[in-house]
């Protein structure tokens, strides 16, 4: 399996290694869904849902992005439930979907962009550090650390990489794995 994480896990020990393996390790499965795909393929909506493989990618980059600003900036990274409006549940969804001019390789580069920035955070990031959630009815009034946050991320991705193996085989038959 190719390192995923910028930081070379050997320069890595402990806990940060091991949460950067996790993390690459998921991310390698989602981005190994899409392997041999078109663009065409990867905007396909294979499911009953608005979900295709490159939306799903997109999602889980913005996903990581949002999830590691709210680890440098804190609750003034994200909005609250009650504060979104109309233009952010629109953002929200097209992260779901292919938009016109948009190409899975393009999807791809975001999101390894995303991952490197992530990997050099989790180098030196103090993991204790929390901050509250922002209010939103799946939150119960708690803060997160930065521990818990990136185990967040790794259960996002792991989950949406389950999903994308659900789309890929009802465009072609393939699966990730067997």
């Amino acid at each position: 399996m190719v390192n995923d994480t910028a930081t070379s896990s050997t320069a890595l020990t402990g806990e940060r290694a091991a949460l950067l393996k996790a993390l690459g390790k998921a991310r390698f499965f989602l981005r190994h869904t899409v392997n041999g795909l078109t663009d065409e393929q990867a905007g396909t909506r294979s499911t009953v849902s608005e979900l295709c493989l490159g939306g799903l990618i997109k999602h889980v980059a913005g996903c990581e992005e949002g999830w590691v600003n709210f680890i440098l900036d804190g609750t003034s990274a994200m909005k609250d439930f009650d504060d979104m409006t109309e233009a952010d549940y629109q953002k929200r969804d097209d992260e779901f979907r292919m938009l016109p001019g948009e190409t899975l390789a393009d999807v791809l580069a975001r999101y390894e962009a995303v991952a490197a920035r992530t990997d050099e955070i989790v180098a030196t990031v103090d993991l204790d550090r929390a901050w509250p959630l922002p209010k939103a009815p799946w939150f119960e009034n708690e803060s997160w650390s930065t521990r818990e946050v990136l185990l967040h991320i790794i259960a996002e991705t792991t989950q949406h990489s389950g999903h994308a193996d659900i789309l890929r085989e009802a465009i072609d038959g393939q699966k990730t794995m067997g």
